[in-house]
């Protein structure tokens, strides 16, 4: 069989990723259960062709968008970002992601805006040409992605916007394991607001997370009442080497399931974390 350059690339896209993670690709058939939650890993860099046709599934205002980025970088990450995120929800809803509409929040937050798409939820992270993608039904859910790097300030950062108790942990920690613990910390606190959808309005020094490296992410009190903080649930995320995540949902997390996204469209088994 005949091939063209685009189809090489996809192989060659394809290969090189199994490598290289252990993230595996989703299945044909896309389900999304009620105790589930599904995070999809994504690299934003990819072929001209591939953008290209990437492209074409977005809306006339996200194409006016991308086209409002100074550079060039950042405006193909926009549009496979965005892209990517129309393909999922799409394979979810069984709808054509050019079909989708959003809305967003009061604090900027977006939803699906049409019929029947309200019951899948979604947060949205990206760092260093690496984005993450978290879905879950009927409740609240927010994923954060940094790309970890020493930080002179951290521990002025750390004293201004951890909790007493997180910047205890994080002052008694030897200098080799500082960065970590400070972006442990820091992706715990915004995949929570980001999930609780009041970002900027609620002090992240108000609650608490767990950040020491090794240990398990959880959140510890919420405004001061661990009884209230226990109506959500924290994971740490392992992306890629060099980076640090978390999700926070609303309840317990029945299967955590993890995906690679596939560009080329082959479907593979699921990957339980």
């Amino acid at each position: 069989m005949d091939m063209d350059q685009p189809d090489i690339m996809c192989l060659l896209l394809k290969f090189m990723t199994t490598l290289n993670n252990s993230w595996l690709f989703p299945p044909a058939r896309l389900t999304l259960s009620d105790d589930e939650v599904h995070i999809w890993r994504a690299f934003l860099d990819q072929p001209t062709f591939l953008v290209e046709r990437l492209a074409e599934t977005l809306s006339a205002d996200e194409r006016s968008k991308a086209e409002r980025f100074r550079f060039k970088r950042d405006k193909e990450h926009f549009i496979v970002g965005r892209s990517l995120l129309r393909a999922i929800l799409g394979g979810y809803l069984d709808i054509e992601p050019s079909r989708l509409q959003f809305r967003y929040g009061t604090r900027g937050k977006p939803a699906l805006d049409i019929p029947g798409g309200g019951t899948v939820r979604f947060n949205v992270s990206h760092s260093q040409g690496l984005a993450l993608y978290a879905f879950t039904r009927d409740r609240e859910i927010g994923v954060d992605l940094e790309h970890v790097h020493p930080i002179a300030e951290a521990d002025q950062i750390a004293a201004r916007f951890f909790s007493t108790g997180e910047n205890a942990v994080f002052c008694s920690l030897p200098a080799s394991r500082k960065d970590e613990a400070f972006f442990n910390c820091w992706t715990r606190k915004e995949a929570f607001v980001k999930a609780s959808g009041e970002g900027l309005v609620r002090a992240l020094d108000q609650f608490e997370v767990s950040l020491a490296p090794g240990e398990p992410a959880k959140l510890l009190n919420l405004d001061g009442d661990p009884e209230k903080a226990s109506r959500w649930s924290l994971r740490e995320l392992t992306p890629s080497p060099g980076y640090v995540a978390a999700m926070a949902v609303e309840g317990q997390v029945g299967h955590l399931r993890c995906w690679q996204h596939d560009y080329c469209g082959s479907p593979l088994a699921s990957l339980d974390a």
